[in-house]
C-alpha cells in the first residue's frame, strides 16, 4: 500500500498541483490550506467547505500531522503547560505564560535535545526528532486559544525556548515562522517572535543570509569560554569569540537588537567579575540582557543565587548603559519554568499530576 504525504509539507503551489492531479479545480488549494492554518484542522473530515468526494480523496492520499494533546497543568500562578502527543507517539511540551503586560507561547522545535546543557532538563534527554512546521504550529494555535479561552486575551509572544534547538532544525523552523506570520497562516508579526539558540555560529550566519524578520535570542550564560564550555558542551565548537563574529555579521545583515539569555547561577556566574565580562561581551552588538532565575531539575549540580545577587548583578550591568531585564520563574511548581521541560523523563505519569481546571 502507497504510503500517504503528509500535506502540511505542502506549500500553496504544492496543493494547487495536487488539485490538478485530483481533477479539482485549483481554488480548491487555497481553502485546504486555510483549513490546515487558519482553521487548524485536525482531519479532512472537518473540512466542511470541501465536497465529501475530495475530502476522500485528501484522505486516500494524505494524512495531516497535527498534534493531539494528551495532558494540561495550569500552574498557581496561571502559566499553563501542555503535553502533547506527535503522530508518531512521542511526547514535548509547550507552555502559556501569562505576565501582566505579555502572553506567551513558549513552543518546543525538537523532541529531546543533543546539545546537553548541564542547566537544562531536557538536555538530559536524547534527540528523539524534529518537529515538523505543522507540529511548531500546532503548539502556538492550541496556546493561542488557552489565551483567548482562559484569559480572554490574545498571545502577545512567540519564543522558540522549549525542548530542542531550534537552529538544528533550521528548515522546519524556518517554515513554522512563514506559517506563523503570513496572511494565508496566523498572521502574527515577525518582530512578536523570538528564536532562542544555544549558539550555532554558522546558523546565526545563514539567519543573516536568509534576512530574517524575527527576534534572535542567545543563551549566553557565561562570558567566558572555561565556564561556558563547564555548563554547555556547544561552545567547544562554537566559542564566544565566532559567537560574537557570527552575531555582529546577523546584525549587519538585518539590523536587529540581539537578546542575551543568562541564567545566573549561585557562585558559579554570579559574581561582579561575571557581570563585567558580560558587559564587555555585549558590546559587540546592540542588544538587551534577560538575566532568568535558575530553576532546578532533577540531578542538577546548580543552585538558585540569591536575590540579593541578581539585584547587584543587574545594577552593575545598567551602570554601564545595557538594557537589563530579570526574569522570574513561572510555572515552577509544574516544572514548566525555563530549563524544566521534560523534567520528568520525557513522561507524563498521570497520577504524579493535579491538572486544575
Amino acid at each position: 500500500m502507497k504510503e500517504k504525504q503528509n500535506i502540511r509539507t505542502l506549500d500553496l503551489n504544492g496543493l494547487k498541483t495536487v488539485m490538478t492531479d485530483l481533477s479539482e479545480q485549483s481554488f480548491r488549494a487555497k481553502q485546504v490550506f486555510e483549513w490546515l492554518w487558519q482553521k487548524d484542522a485536525c482531519s479532512f473530515e472537518q473540512m466542511t467547505s470541501l465536497s465529501k468526494s475530495l475530502r476522500n480523496k485528501l484522505e486516500a492520499n494524505f494524512h495531516i500531522d497535527h498534534l493531539e494533546l494528551q495532558d494540561q497543568q495550569i500552574s498557581s500562578d496561571k502559566t499553563i503547560k501542555c503535553a502533547f502527543n506527535t503522530i508518531d507517539g512521542r511526547i514535548i511540551e509547550g507552555v502559556l505564560i501569562p505576565t501582566s503586560k505579555r502572553m506567551t507561547a513558549c513552543i518546543s522545535s525538537q523532541v529531546g535535545c543533543s546539545l546537553a546543557c548541564k542547566f537544562c532538563a531536557t538536555g538530559k534527554l536524547k534527540l528523539m526528532k524534529n518537529l515538523s512546521a505543522g507540529e511548531m504550529v500546532d503548539q502556538v494555535a492550541y496556546l493561542r486559544d488557552q489565551a483567548s479561552s482562559r484569559y480572554q486575551t490574545t498571545l502577545s509572544n512567540i519564543v522558540y525556548m522549549g525542548m530542542g534547538e531550534p537552529l538544528l532544525n533550521y528548515n522546519n523552523m524556518l517554515k513554522s515562522t512563514e506559517l506563523l506570520t503570513s496572511e494565508e497562516g496566523l498572521g502574527i508579526s515577525p518582530k512578536r517572535i523570538t528564536i532562542s539558540t544555544a549558539g550555532i555560529a554558522k546558523m546565526i550566519r545563514k539567519l543573516g543570509d536568509d534576512d530574517v524578520k524575527f527576534n534572535l535570542a542567545l543563551s549566553l550564560h557565561a562570558a567566558n569560554d572555561k565556564k561556558r564550555s563547564h555548563i554547555m558542551d556547544i561552545n567547544d565548537s562554537n566559542n564566544l569569540e565566532s559567537l560574537r563574529e557570527a552575531l555582529v555579521y546577523f546584525h549587519e545583515k538585518t539590523g536587529s537588537r540581539i537578546t542575551f539569555e543568562y541564567i545566573i547561577f549561585k557562585d558559579f556566574n554570579d559574581a561582579l567579575e561575571d557581570a563585567q565580562e558580560l558587559a564587555e561581551f555585549s558590546k559587540c552588538v546592540p542588544c538587551k540582557i534577560n538575566i532568568i532565575e535558575y530553576n532546578p531539575i532533577d540531578d542538577g549540580e546548580f543552585q538558585q543565587t540569591s536575590i540579593a545577587k541578581v539585584d547587584a548583578f543587574a545594577a552593575y550591568l545598567e551602570k554601564r548603559n545595557l538594557i537589563v531585564n530579570i526574569r522570574r520563574s513561572r510555572g515552577k511548581d509544574i516544572d514548566a519554568a525555563c530549563g524544566q521541560l521534560a523534567n520528568k523523563n520525557n513522561a507524563i505519569k498521570k497520577e504524579d499530576r493535579i491538572l486544575k481546571s
